[in-house]
């Protein structure tokens, strides 16, 4: 996948090769010489097509929003430089599970995306790796707690936007804290400044 290396247009690059990369492993059959076929239309026409196609289209807009995180090291505070990660993290969410619904209706295209995710040709570790990367930089400049777990943290942190997208799909906007309260009691309950800092 992206790795850090890359400037931003070439990580954007990668992250759409890989996304399609893995929309042709779904669509293959093994034992074919790798021969593409489409995959039975699941949730209505073309809803893995569309789910890829969105996926190609938002990942490397959010993956970029990550990586670009090492520019605020040592400025302004950590949990007002997360506010708006978790914000879009939470936006970034509810498109792409509103999308994955539908195409993931079918158990056939769970098991393949399962195959691809475990054969490494995917997975949460982008998304993770340059959020922890912050963490740990803010860290060693003493702006994060010591005994803060930064992989942890940034797992964490994605799992709670990730949380509020899943219930916000089923039950509504509207009910309970709105994107931007959700977003403001993830960063404030990571508890990740020094206490001297929180106070």
């Amino acid at each position: 996948m992206a790795t850090p290396s890359l400037d931003p247009y070439q990580r954007a690059q990668e992250t759409r090769r890989s996304v399609l990369e893995m929309a042709v492993f779904m669509k293959r059959e093994d034992g074919d010489d790798a021969t593409v076929r489409r995959l039975p239309p699941v949730g209505g026409s073309g809803a893995v097509d569309r789910y890829f196609a969105l996926l190609q289209d938002r990942l490397p807009v959010w993956l970029h929003i990550l990586h670009n995180l090492d520019h605020l090291v040592g400025k302004g505070r950590v949990s007002d430089n997360l506010l708006p990660i978790a914000r879009a993290g939470i936006d970034y969410y509810v498109e792409t599970l509103s999308a994955a619904l539908p195409a993931f209706s079918s158990p056939t295209v769970t098991v393949r995306f399962r195959e691809a995710v475990r054969g490494g040709r995917f997975g949460p570790m982008p998304e993770i790796v340059p959020l922890a990367e912050y963490l740990a930089a803010e860290q060693r400049a003493g702006r994060v707690a010591a005994g803060v777990d930064p992989t942890a943290s940034a797992r964490l942190m994605l799992a709670a936007c990730f949380q509020h997208a899943y219930f916000e799909l089923f039950t509504g906007g509207g009910f309970g804290p709105s994107r931007d309260e959700w977003a403001e009691e993830i960063v404030r309950e990571l508890r990740l400044e020094p206490a001297a800092q929180r106070a």
